[in-house]
């Protein structure tokens, strides 16, 4: 992943979207559907109805940047469709590019007490 700004927000879209859509349509779909500004330098996820594909739509200050995944296997983590958008940190972004289910990771170890 490329390394994002400081203070950057990243805005997940509730719901499918259709696949088919490029630079302009997913940033018509950030401005009038989540309510944000495309090109404000923040990250904009979104992704395909079988849930194994997601495009995330990023303004880098000079131009705006198209990223997509396809999992070969298991299906993305997403917000249900009634909520509209979801913000998620830097590092839930990561699990979610991973397939990890970004709303309850499992640590794998707790810390303990030196004996």
């Amino acid at each position: 992943m490329i390394g994002l700004p400081a203070g950057t927000r990243v805005w997940v879209a509730a719901g499918s979207t259709d696949m088919r859509k490029g630079f302009d349509s997913l940033a018509a779909l950030a401005q009038t559907v989540l309510g944000k500004d495309p090109f404000s330098g923040h990250v904009f996820c979104f992704r395909g109805r079988r849930g194994d594909l997601i495009k995330l739509l990023w303004w880098d200050g000079d131009g705006l940047c198209l990223f997509s995944k396809r999992l070969e296997s298991g299906r993305f983590v997403w917000p249900r469709a009634e909520a509209g958008v979801a913000a998620l940190t830097r590092a839930q972004l990561s699990m979610l590019l991973e397939g990890i289910d970004w709303r309850q990771p499992v640590r794998t170890s707790q810390p303990e007490l030196a004996g």
